[in-house]
């Protein structure tokens, strides 16, 4: 009576296993699709940036363009088309739609290089910078990020006296910041991490 009692027992562990062995991958395999990250083009395309547009055996058809300050393009075939806020996934649509004029079924491809984006998104560093110029925002760049593109401050700047204009809600608010104790002191406390739309400004020194 005893050993068929294990008996039983055993088999019941047995089947309790097996039927949890079973529903485990399943789980896992719902927990990793969720988990699993989306793709997303969300850049948008600025002034300035450097277009290549492949068309799918066309050569002829593909170039390379800048995109004009009036935010559109050209290119054989297709004239002053709008690329400015839009993705390149979806300037590469709009150009299909073109583009299927005169060619069937067309497929493009759009690289951006060159990076400078919408104006909403870009840093910019004027004054006594040594090369000034609008930047690409990125993730989590800091002021001396920043500093290190525009190559430092000139020998008149007074790099201690500049200030970090950032725009957000309707407001404006001025942030002061010692660039040249961040450069020549290694004074961490100013480098900044920078937003969005943020303007450098870098006055000239008087002495």
């Amino acid at each position: 009576m005893r050993d068929r009692f294990i008996g039983l027992f055993i088999a019941l562990v047995l089947l309790v296993g097996g039927c949890s062995s079973t529903s485990t991958p399943a789980i896992d395999e719902n927990n990793s699709s969720k988990s699993e990250p989306q793709s997303t083009d969300t850049y948008l395309i600025g002034p300035g940036d450097n277009l290549k547009v492949f068309v799918w055996q066309n050569p002829d058809l593909s170039t390379t363009v800048p995109v004009r300050p009036d935010g559109k393009i050209s290119t054989p075939l297709i004239e002053d088309m709008v690329a400015v806020g839009k993705t390149p996934t979806e300037l590469a649509r709009d150009m299909e739609s073109v583009l299927s004029k005169y060619v069937k079924r067309p497929s493009v491809n759009i690289i951006v290089s060159n990076f400078v984006g919408q104006f909403s998104e870009q840093i910019r560093v004027v004054g006594q910078a040594a090369k000034p110029q609008a930047l690409p925002y990125r993730e989590s760049i800091t002021l001396l990020d920043v500093m290190i593109e525009v190559g430092g401050l000139t020998e008149f700047a007074s790099g201690n006296k500049a200030k970090i204009v950032r725009r957000y809600g309707g407001k404006e608010e001025n942030i002061p910041v010692r660039i040249h104790d961040l450069i020549n002191r290694g004074k961490i406390d100013q480098n900044v991490i920078l937003k969005p739309g943020d303007i450098i400004i870098i006055p000239e020194s008087f002495f």
